[in-house]
């Protein structure tokens, strides 16, 4: 399997997931927030939205103005991209500060949230599709917090998926201290 059909793959694992495990939850308890400080349900979705505000676009320009028939689809890793993915790989359970912006605590979310990553998704199965034609190990996409640095675009894929399933996971281990402190 290519590492282009893995991110597809977990992709829509991810929207899979949120369809089956959030879905059905009230609002009330996806707004729950284990403690002041956390992030509820909703705000781990929100924090993915406003990324996919971002890397979305920045990705589908990438891909397009690199789909010139010099196809490279292995995906090779500048310092940056390999410090990139092994801070947002789930596996990593280390706590990271987010950016002021990117960060949703305490915000007043709806279930607009849940239909706006899931859209997200879409986007994103249509973006490592259309990479199938591109050139993976271009320098293309620009880092959101600081755009004079770029990612190659295979790993700016591979970062997007990892960034989600981080906080997807995060969502559901919200989710389960929710029915713990209910069957308490």
């Amino acid at each position: 399997m290519t590492t282009l059909e893995q991110l597809s793959q977990t992709t829509r694992s991810l929207y899979e997931t949120v369809v089956h495990s959030f879905d059905s939850l009230s609002l009330v308890d996806l707004n729950h927030k284990p403690a002041s400080d956390s992030w509820s349900m909703l705000e781990c979705l929100e924090h993915l939205n406003r990324y996919s505000r971002y890397y979305n676009p920045a990705l589908a320009k990438a891909i397009a103005q690199n789909s010139t028939g010099n196809y490279v689809q292995s995906i090779t890793y500048s310092w940056l991209g390999k410090k990139s993915l092994e801070m947002v790989r789930p596996q990593n359970m280390k706590k990271h500060k987010t950016v002021k912006h990117m960060n949703p605590n305490n915000s007043q979310l709806t279930r607009a949230t849940l239909k706006e990553f899931l859209q997200h998704q879409q986007e994103l199965l249509q973006l490592i599709r259309d990479a199938v034609k591109a050139d993976l190990s271009e320098k293309a996409v620009p880092v959101e917090f600081f755009q004079l640095l770029k990612l190659r675009i295979g790993e700016a894929l591979e970062f997007v998926v990892a960034h989600q399933e981080r906080h997807v996971q995060q969502a559901l281990r919200v989710k389960q201290q929710l029915a713990q402190q209910a069957a308490a």
